[in-house]
């Protein structure tokens, strides 16, 4: 169905298309009849005019100089009149269409001037605008390079910064530690001293007491001097 109405559609537009020029050819042919005819009706009037206001001096009508000649040479000025006419008329319109048609022509050279010019700017922009990118674009791989060595980097410093704080962790603890134990060591030899002292003290006081009571020969206080100093110290860690 859809074949058909193709067929039948352009097989319409075709008769159209041949029709046009002959019914256009009649059409121009029908006016210059209707020209001629209102020409030869002109011409007609005139004649009649003429034959009219032109008596004898008898009182009879006196045929006009065109009744001495054919009517037809009268009929055939008239046209060449009229066809000059047109042709004037047609010589002036073609005159004033160039006219107009070489101010577009000048017009049309200015635009095609001006759209040149901006097509010459429009590219050499392009050509700045692509060099512009060119020069964006190895930036952007530059940048992009150093922003993945920045990563790198960044990734090895965290990885580093968490060394390092695991290790500050472990030697702060092996400082409280050894802090602790040197505190430990300081506590034990204080202690120790203490008792020393106190056992010092006691071990004077009695011997101070004896001697008061019994007094010794110098031997003897010697012998005990050196006894005491025969005690054992207290051991340093």
């Amino acid at each position: 169905m859809e074949v058909w109405k193709s067929h039948v559609r352009a097989a319409l537009i075709h008769r159209d298309c041949l029709q046009k020029d002959p019914f256009s050819g009649l059409f121009t042919k029908v006016s210059s009849l209707e020209e001629m005819l209102s020409l030869h009706m002109g011409v007609w009037e005139d004649l009649k005019r003429d034959r009219i206001q032109s008596p004898n001096t008898n009182g009879v009508l006196q045929c006009s100089n065109e009744d001495t000649n054919p009517p037809k040479l009268y009929v055939q000025l008239k046209e060449e009149q009229q066809l000059r006419q047109k042709l004037t008329q047609k010589v002036l319109d073609l005159t004033s269409d160039l006219y107009l048609k070489e101010a577009d022509l000048q017009y049309c050279h200015s635009q095609v001037s001006r759209y040149r010019n901006e097509a010459v700017l429009l590219a050499r922009g392009a050509c700045c605008l692509k060099n512009d990118l060119c020069e964006y674009e190895y930036k952007l791989e530059c940048q992009s390079k150093e922003l993945a060595a920045l990563k790198l980097e960044q990734r090895t410093l965290r990885e580093e910064l968490a060394i390092a704080r695991q290790e500050k962790e472990e030697l702060l603890e092996r400082w409280l530690e050894e802090k602790k134990e040197e505190a430990e060591r300081i506590n034990k030899h204080n202690a120790a001293l203490e008792r020393w002292n106190s056992y010092a003290g006691r071990l004077n006081r009695r011997l101070n007491s004896g001697s008061r009571r019994h007094p010794r020969p110098a031997t003897n206080n010697r012998v005990i001097q050196r006894d005491s100093t025969d005690q054992p110290s207290p051991k340093h860690n």
